[in-house]
């Protein structure tokens, strides 16, 4: 046989074992139908998982690759017509030392032993449902797209689970109605694809059923096995309503007012994979309030979605952006002025599904006058089409109608996706591009932002090159634009090897030789902000500590003068400086851990040191508190400053269906303080209790002055039909 010849072969058996590496047998689960009823309590003493189909064959992702999870675990899977129910034994050859101190809702699940199970149940290898539980039954829950480049963990879909503890370990028994997952209704047996992990906190062993390989995450639900056994599902006509109430008591500067409001949400499952939700009077008390932050830029500070209708679902409505400069869709611009206070939304109205290989996403919301501000209609459309195993197409439009004026930010995006890059690697090619359009104004041609993208997101290496432009004329009113008027090429390059005979203690490095952010201004073309990175040394240890140095070389470009703080200002010009960077932390999963950061160096024409300082103890399952600071010393030719910021939490939870938060976070820069607490009670899955109580409280003269003080209560409750 020629040379050439057997190298070809030699090359496609070598890859073709290495994309099969993470398969275990057997890679299919066959699931048990059971017409009666299964008593939910964790103890899993039915006959019928006796006489269910077991796995067993877990491999270990960490610590020690490719081998068998040293502990027992066992999955079966059982439906009736209704529910699907998952069996998990989870056997422990040391049950006083499992891990699990968390107890609320969409709970930390990382830092505790866990068992995760997913379903994709489109069997499309691009999207699907994640349920996490612990031992203590605490509960998490997410949904998964694009083959995990994108996890919603907002979505708080209806299902339940129990567990018990014994000698032998830890057990849960899961149930998840049929309405919970959207799936395609056929006549003929159906295959999903599921997959399960286990995580044994204490020895910071990870395995799974399938897809072990360390280049993957178990959000890949291409790497998923085989559900059997699913015979003719069928589609029950289901509607969920969920109305609300609240009342209670506000005061500010001494005026006391009564808040009483009603409402509600209409859910109505229009097929498996079709849901039309429907929103009256729409009220976000229970949100917490948003985590204060300091910022030393002249750009807008970013604050995340807190709003569970929003948060719901976002990845439909999500234009393939990426990063952070730009967000064409800010749904905080839906609701909220720009002070961030509530405005009154009247109604609203979202349908989102998938059907075949076409996902649509479809909102329309109302809001109501406030303060002079008109009301408006912000609306929005997504349209997403899957080419090939794992790559997609897509259009989105969202616009903005009042008083007469209409506002439209409408683009295009794909990506070009492979997890068989190589053999078994990730790879990304992707990009968006987009337009904005005012009825008050002519078509401006250079009123667009674009984005391109190459993402290499795997074990040993990990890479990220894109450009992007936002000229000056491009202003998406219902998004956020971080920069203005810019084009900017960004590339990260991450080298993490792992130790195999010496510095065993080490887990695995990170070394980031560059990381090279290039900004221009778009029109000039001078440059608006350049940082190049490098890390000199970043390692975790395989008892979980981790440690990293930097060092930063930074340039910003000031076209105009700069008020960092009040009083002080960074003349314009041109600046440039270097920093260093140092971090530890320990493992958070054990009961006390840390994270110190510090960043020390020049900053524009002055030096400047930043500490960072946080510490968790979690006290016992039904106790943890966390508190961090944050402080800047600034020392610049124009003046000096000092920021201080401290924010500290107590988590309470007295079962996984009554806990909550006592949240307090000072800022030196306005002087003063926010308190939330808040307790949140599940009479029901499905239905919520919220006890809120926000206050500002003045500290400026030294004392503790309330300036503005809420108290209230809210009950949202669920019926079906």
């Amino acid at each position: 046989m020629p040379k050439l010849t057997q190298s070809i072969l030699f090359s496609c058996l070598f890859w073709g074992l290495l994309a099969n590496a993470q398969t275990s047998e057997p890679s299919s689960l066959a699931a048990t139908f059971y017409p009666g009823t299964i008593t939910l309590d964790g103890l899993l003493e039915e006959d019928v998982w006796d006489s269910a189909v077991h796995i067993t064959n877990f491999t270990q992702r960490e610590l020690n690759f490719g081998q068998s999870v040293t502990e027992r675990t066992e999955v079966a899977i059982v439906y009736s017509k209704e529910n699907m129910y998952i069996g998990v034994w989870c056997y422990d050859s040391d049950p006083e030392n499992i891990i699990a101190k968390e107890m609320k809702r969409d709970f930390s699940y990382h830092l505790d032993d866990n068992f995760i199970v997913i379903f994709d149940t489109y069997r499309d290898k691009r999207n699907g449902f994640m349920f996490v539980t612990n031992p203590n039954g605490a509960r998490a829950d997410y949904q998964i797209f694009n083959n995990g480049s994108s996890v919603n963990a907002s979505w708080n879909g209806v299902w339940d689970v129990r567990t018990s503890r014994t000698s032998s370990g830890w057990f849960a028994e899961i149930k998840i109605p049929l309405y919970t997952l959207k799936y395609r209704e056929k006549d003929e047996s159906q295959i999903w694809g599921v997959n399960f992990e286990r995580n044994i906190r204490r020895k910071r062993e990870q395995a799974r059923w399938q897809g072990y390989s360390r280049d993957n995450t178990i959000e890949q639900v291409n790497r998923c096995g085989s559900l059997m056994g699913l015979d003719s599902l069928r589609n029950k006509p289901f509607v969920e309503f969920k109305p609300y109430g609240i009342g209670g008591i506000s005061t500010e500067n001494g005026k006391q007012t009564t808040v009483a409001n009603a409402g509600g949400d209409v859910n109505y499952l229009l097929s498996p994979t079709y849901r039309l939700n429907v929103t009256f009077n729409t009220d976000f008390a229970q949100v917490e309030s948003d985590q204060q932050q300091i910022n030393l830029t002249r750009f807008p500070l970013y604050f995340p979605e807190l709003r569970e209708f929003f948060l719901e679902g976002n990845d439909y409505f999500d234009m393939g952006f990426g990063g952070n400069r730009i967000i064409p869709f800010y749904t905080r611009k839906i609701g909220l002025n720009d002070n961030r206070e509530a405005v009154p939304i009247i109604a609203g109205a979202r349908l989102l599904g998938k059907e075949k290989n076409r996902t649509v996403g479809l909102m329309s919301i109302q809001t109501a006058d406030k303060d002079g501000e008109s009301g408006a209609n912000f609306s929005t459309l997504s349209w997403r089409q899957d080419v090939g195993k794992q790559s997609v197409i897509g259009a989105m439009s969202t616009n903005k109608i009042t008083e007469g004026n209409w506002h439209s930010t409408t683009g295009v995006n794909g990506r070009y996706s492979l997890s068989t890059f190589r053999g078994k690697r990730n790879l990304d090619i992707g990009g968006a591009f987009i337009q904005t359009y005012n009825s008050d104004t002519s078509f401006v041609p250079n009123a667009f932002a674009y984005r391109f993208y190459v993402y290499y997101p795997n074990d040993r290496w990990f890479v990220i090159a894109s450009t992007q432009r936002s000229p000056a004329n491009f202003n998406p009113e219902v998004g956020l634009l971080r920069r203005a008027n810019f084009m900017e090429t960004f590339g990260m390059f991450v080298y993490k090897p792992r130790p195999k005979k010496r510095l065993r203690f080490i887990r695995q490095y990170d070394i980031r030789p560059a990381v090279v952010t290039y900004v221009q201004y778009d029109d000039t073309k001078a440059m608006q902000s350049f940082e190049y990175q490098v890390r000199y040394l970043g390692f975790e240890t395989r008892s979980g500590e981790n440690v990293h140095f930097d060092y930063k070389r930074i340039g910003e470009g000031l076209q105009n003068d700069f008020e960092i703080v009040e009083g002080v200002i960074i003349p314009k010009g041109t600046y440039w400086w270097n920093q260093w960077e140092g971090y530890f932390s320990t493992f958070a999963g054990r009961s006390l851990s840390m994270v110190t950061y510090w960043v020390w160096g020049d900053f524009f024409d002055g030096k400047s040191v930043q500490a960072n300082q946080s510490v968790n103890w979690r006290i016992g399952k039904h106790l943890s508190l966390n508190s961090t600071y944050q402080r800047n010393d600034v020392r610049l030719d124009s003046g000096s400053f000092t920021t201080n910021l401290w924010i500290s939490r107590l988590d309470y939870a007295l079962n996984p269906r009554a806990f909550g938060s006592v949240v307090g976070q000072w800022n030196n820069a306005n002087d003063q303080m926010i308190m939330n607490y808040r307790l949140q009670i599940i009479p029901k899955i499905g239905a919520d209790f919220f006890l809120i109580v926000n206050q500002v409280i003045d500290v400026s003269s030294g004392k503790y002055d309330v300036q503005r003080s809420t108290i209230l209560g809210k009950l949202i409750w669920r019926l079906t039909t």
